[in-house]
């Protein structure tokens, strides 16, 4: 009779059938063709109980500490509970009653991903919102560049699982398997792309023109009417190959200077209604904890998420920004989300 290691699940079953009827654990043993210790063993586990949790005494915390620490707290900013009560010179006190006082007082969350604004960009996205109190936002084109990955932004995929199940394991690729560049506008109720900015080319200046061209000019800007291009105002935000000198100077050329071409301010993604739409790509392609195989994969999904964008989507984004305008003036240039 062979000795194993483990009993089954069945066999462990079959060992609680038996004892109820009244076998011994010699004649289990014997039944189950396995070692009378193993029986035994298993037994004595199963008439064990689960032994009782001590709980030790807790470090009580005096109001005056309690100051302290909210104190603390507010001046760390995504510290952890020890280090906040570390420098509160408090010690001996167990991580979970550190959060349960932090929980009063605080909550976890991450870290704001936005540009900071310094004075002198409220000034400047002030300026911005007295410019442009009476334009008809419905004759602006807003553009922006979003790069996408096989992978999509980190901690996305999340999502429920049944009992009993596994979580899915991710691919792993390294350098996480590169990403596609992609332009788009919308204006009014119309998206315009989005166009796919050829891989391994990096954006400068020239290459930024060339891209227009290729895609914005001759795809869609020369079908519209000479009075809609009259009256277009083309906005694009401060990356330097929009902003440069030549990228001015060669739009210029093209027609779209001066008041056609929007002063942005800076570190004002909040401001541009078109972060949103990508916001719906991206949730709508990542979907699911979904990933990708190929750049051009990731690529048509894009576009097919895209498509799904309806005008009334657009129409909504586009009408949002006389709200965006007074709220830059109600919070003093201050950043008001998206």
């Amino acid at each position: 009779m062979g000795q194993k290691k483990d009993l089954t699940g069945s066999e462990k079953s079959k060992i609680v059938r038996y004892l109820a009827e009244g076998c011994s654990s010699l004649k289990i043993a014997k039944l189950l063709k396995r070692d009378h210790r193993t029986i035994k063993r298993f037994i004595q586990n199963s008439q064990q109980g689960r032994k009782k949790r001590v709980e030790k005494p807790r470090r009580k915390i005096t109001a005056h500490e309690l100051r302290k620490v909210k104190r603390a707290a507010a001046k760390m900013p995504l510290a952890t509970s020890l280090a906040i009560f570390q420098s509160c010179n408090i010690t001996g006190v167990p991580k979970s009653t550190r959060c349960a006082i932090l929980r009063d007082m605080a909550k976890v969350r991450k870290a704001e991903r936005r540009p900071p604004l310094n004075k002198t960009h409220k000034l400047k996205r002030q300026d911005w919102a007295k410019k442009y109190p009476k334009t008809g936002f419905s004759k602006v084109l807003w553009t922006d560049e979003m790069r996408v990955s096989l992978d999509g932004p980190d901690g996305w995929a999340r999502g429920w699982i049944g009992k009993g199940q596994r979580a899915p394991v991710p691919l792993r690729r390294q350098q996480g398997g590169g990403g596609v560049l992609v332009w788009a506008g919308i204006i009014k109720d119309e998206l315009v792309g989005p166009f796919r900015v050829e891989d391994g080319v990096k954006l400068n200046s020239q290459s930024y023109c060339q891209f227009l061209e290729d895609t914005f000019f001759k795809q869609w800007y020369r079908k519209k009417s000479a009075s809609f291009k009259k009256n277009m105002i083309f906005m694009q935000d401060n990356a330097p190959s929009h902003a440069s000198k030549y990228s001015t100077a060669w739009l210029a050329r093209k027609g779209i200077k001066e008041e056609k071409l929007m002063t942005w301010p800076p570190c004002s993604p909040d401001l541009n209604p078109i972060e949103n739409l990508w916001s719906i790509i991206k949730c709508e392609i990542y979907k699911e904890g979904k990933q990708y195989t190929s750049l051009n994969s990731v690529w048509e999904a894009v576009v097919a998420a895209a498509r799904n964008v309806d005008g009334e989507q657009i129409k909504t984004l586009t009408e949002s920004m006389d709200g965006r305008l007074l709220s830059v003036l109600a919070k003093k240039g201050g950043y008001i989300g998206r």
